[in-house]
């Protein structure tokens, strides 16, 4: 009830700016509720995103494509890079944080970063399956390989290139 009567709150002072510059460092998504100035607001958004990340979806577009706020939303909550704009999409450092976070980020990746080692490296130790969005050419990585099957057993070998489905190290890893 009390969530509703925030709601009900951030709803009738959609253009207060210092409401929602205090209301975002306890509630940061009543976001939701600003005006599109509000949500153009670096500050305020970066505010919200540190708490929760998730806040990041009723950013402005501008935002979305901002590195620093990107950087802030993927760092709390990996998977808020599914907003990303398709030019940080593409940035190393923006999507390695996230898959550090969630490994399933990946999947929105750019193709470039799908075969970026250090990514995909990192999006398969958080999450082995994950190397399904890997390129062809990283899944028959035989680091990248080692790194899914390690974690991921024989789920993760599924989407290991057919090579290495045979190769002794990785058939080694299954047994243990």
């Amino acid at each position: 009830m009390a969530e509703d009567i925030a709601v009900i709150e951030a709803r009738e002072k959609t253009n207060d700016k210092e409401y929602f510059k205090d209301i975002v460092k306890t509630n940061p998504l009543l976001i939701e509720w600003a005006n599109e100035e509000i949500r153009d607001d670096k500050d305020i958004i970066l505010s919200a995103v540190k708490l929760d990340g998730g806040a990041l979806e009723f950013s402005s577009e501008r935002l979305k494509d901002d590195k620093d706020v990107l950087l802030a939303a993927v760092g709390q909550a990996g998977w808020t890079g599914c907003y990303a704009s398709e030019k940080l999409k593409d940035d190393k450092d923006v999507m390695l944080s996230a898959v550090k976070n969630d490994g399933q980020i990946l999947y929105y990746a750019s193709e470039r970063l799908r075969d970026d080692k250090d990514v995909v490296l990192a999006a398969v130790s958080s999450k082995p399956i994950i190397l399904k969005y890997a390129s062809l050419n990283l899944r028959n990585d035989k680091d990248v390989a080692l790194a899914a099957v390690t974690k991921g057993k024989k789920k993760a070998l599924e989407f290991v290139g057919d090579i290495l489905k045979k190769d002794e190290d990785i058939l080694k890893l299954l047994e243990e």
